[in-house]
């Protein structure tokens, strides 16, 4: 039995709110004070200005990364449509397959995205590995009707997975910050 499971219904939707919120902060607290101590960094920081989606950036992007960033914006609004909608009923199967479909090729398409590490893989890839790893196992969860185990792996996928990375998606010089910030 874990903590959330002891908790009232609505509070543990707003302790993992509370996590989704603190996971990311925390994280853009630690990494801040080394983007800000290099020059670039602070430049790129006190250069933005929101704009519309530079087309033409989007026309020079690898394949690769225009299949990662495709299906990634489709997996983040089918999964906000699972969020909020009622579970277990025909059309969450439903749309939860083409989570599962979408999530799961943004995940192997990250695998061939090496710009922040050129060549290497970097810490974002750890997400990826665990996706890779829980994706089955949520499914395998659904099948047996183990409900609870279903719910932990896929809203942590979901919030913590989404939380994580748009945190390193919107960081200067990145392509989503490029294309709508830069």
């Amino acid at each position: 039995m874990t903590f959330l499971s002891q908790l009232p219904r609505p509070s543990r939707k707003l302790a993992l709110g509370l996590a989704v919120l603190a996971g990311p902060l925390v994280l853009a607290g630690a990494l801040l004070p080394a983007y800000l101590a290099d020059p670039e960094g602070v430049r790129a920081l006190l250069a933005v200005r929101l704009h519309g989606p530079d087309l033409e950036r989007l026309g020079q992007t690898s394949p690769v990364i225009l299949v990662h960033l495709g299906f990634g914006v489709l997996a983040l609004a089918v999964g906000a449509i699972l969020m909020a909608g009622r579970k277990g009923a025909r059309m969450h199967r439903i749309l939860g397959w083409g989570w599962v479909l979408a999530v799961g090729i943004v995940a192997i398409t990250s695998l061939f995205i090496r710009v922040v590490n050129p060549g290497h893989f970097s810490l974002i890839h750890i997400l990826s590995g665990y996706v890779i790893i829980a994706l089955p196992l949520a499914v395998a969860a659904a099948r047996r009707h183990d409900v609870e185990r279903h719910r932990r792996y896929m809203t942590g996928m979901f919030y913590g997975g989404f939380a994580v990375n748009l945190l390193f998606v919107l960081l200067p010089g990145r392509l989503v910050w490029n294309l709508f910030l830069g």
